[in-house]
């Protein structure tokens, strides 16, 4: 077990060497405390994180850990009725994209230099996950895994074999992707769509893969003043056409059956009920828990609209600590134990089966061991760049994006339209904000 102490000697010689910042916190008193923590219920995330809270309850045998979980919808709503009412727990777990949200209302800390500077977290973690943390130049929390919804694939094996495909795949293009793809489409005697050859209609996936198919060909789907969207440009209807294009006439999905509604990717391919399942790697784990007897690989999905990797991400979940603890020198204690401790680090991403937001977790030999689809991915980790200020993330991805692109993919709108739809209805949404 390992001592308080050792614990932060460890993390400041290990900030230090990346440019500074941290030294030990102050030592805390014998008097008990609680601190609460909040999270969303996640099986793998909350095993990985319980270990982490028990580790840290005997190196601190005064701190009591409350460590309480939601389902998404109610985590959602709890955080945004309870961090403006200065009525919430200690450290957050907080979702990718939230963070800067409650910092510029102040609902937030900062924090401390002593704990780590906006330059050591640089030094430690990818650009796109510290992007989600870090408001206006400052950094308010430590990111728990580098959220990736894109380049990557869920291939099952029994299907591949049974439809005479090669595997695993090495796709070199996305045409090669889509061949694969129809040859293990499979319609029901009634012509009904019963196996997806590729499920992309899902909505994180549509959002994802429409914001990185305008930046792989180097458009910017912001306006000039860096608040508004340009999402009327030629880059992003030719991505738009490319998705609906995928369905109406490479004919790899049924959208009417397939789509975040009905079949959801995750749930269908478990099923078997689509043989390349477009998202993000976090369901891995979840997969594995889930589904035990799943047999899966994940594998690295080619650039969609360009010759190279080009996307953005949400950022990833993070530690953050809420204005109202009344505990915060602790509370920051345990958010740099979990969030900033490489060791901690490698153990969370490796339970979790999450993407690692720390370098050196990425780059660790036990890492890869322990999470061995993660090789999909991990060579593009540093093309991905945080998706900016999108004014309210939610209401732009699940309400704008996805059932507008999904429309014009069941045929209902034309590429253009859809554009030009999303372009009104963002920018509308940045005016109601302002």
């Amino acid at each position: 077990m390992k001592k308080l102490f050792f614990v932060l000697v460890m993390a400041s010689l290990l900030l230090a060497a990346c440019g500074g910042g941290a030294t030990e916190a102050p030592a805390a008193s014998n008097e008990p405390v609680e601190i609460r923590v909040w999270g969303h219920q996640a099986p793998a995330f909350n095993e990985a994180n319980q270990k982490m809270f028990d580790d840290f309850m005997a190196a601190n045998p005064n701190v009591t850990i409350k460590y309480e979980t939601f389902p998404w919808d109610v985590f959602i709503q709890t955080i945004q009725t309870s961090l403006p009412a200065g009525n919430t727990a200690d450290v957050i777990l907080i979702p990718g994209g939230y963070t800067c949200r409650y910092a510029a209302g102040g609902q937030l800390l900062e924090v401390p230099a002593d704990v780590m500077t906006l330059d050591a977290a640089r030094d430690l973690f990818y650009d796109a996950p510290l992007g989600g943390q870090t408001c206006d130049g400052t950094l308010y929390g430590f990111p728990a895994e580098y959220n990736i919804e894109y380049g990557g694939a869920y291939v099952n094996p029994a299907l591949f074999e049974a439809a005479g495909v090669a595997y695993p795949p090495t796709w070199e293009n996305w045409d090669a992707v889509l061949a694969d793809a129809k040859k293990m489409t499979v319609l029901g005697s009634d012509g009904v769509m019963t196996v997806a050859g590729l499920h992309y209609t899902n909505s994180d996936q549509l959002f994802t893969y429409f914001l990185a198919g305008i930046l792989e060909q180097n458009g910017n789907y912001f306006a000039e003043d860096g608040k508004h969207f340009n999402f009327n440009s030629p880059e992003a209807i030719a991505t738009i056409q490319k998705l609906i294009d995928m369905t109406q006439k490479d004919g790899v999905v049924d959208p009417i059956i397939f789509n975040a509604e009905s079949e959801w990717v995750g749930d269908s391919f478990a099923q078997g009920h689509n043989a390349i399942g477009v998202l993000g790697s976090w369901y891995a784990g979840d997969a594995k828990i889930g589904y035990p007897d799943l047999k899966f690989d994940y594998v690295p999905l080619p650039p969609m609209m360009g010759s190279e990797h080009k996307f953005v991400s949400v950022g990833g979940w993070g530690y953050v600590v809420g204005k109202s603890t009344q505990h915060p020198d602790i509370a920051w204690k345990l958010a740099a134990f979990l969030g900033a401790d490489q060791a901690n680090v490698l153990f969370f991403n490796s339970k979790s089966a999450t993407i690692p937001a720390m370098k050196s977790v990425a780059a660790d030999a036990k890492y890869v061991e322990a999470v061995p689809f993660a090789a999909a991915v991990l060579p593009i980790l540093d093309a991905g760049a945080y998706q900016g200020n999108l004014t309210d993330p939610d209401q732009l991805a699940y309400e704008i994006v996805y059932p507008t692109i999904l429309d014009a993919i069941q045929g209902n709108l034309t590429a253009e339209e859809a554009a030009s739809s999303i372009n009104e209805a963002a920018n509308a949404m940045v005016d109601a904000a302002q």
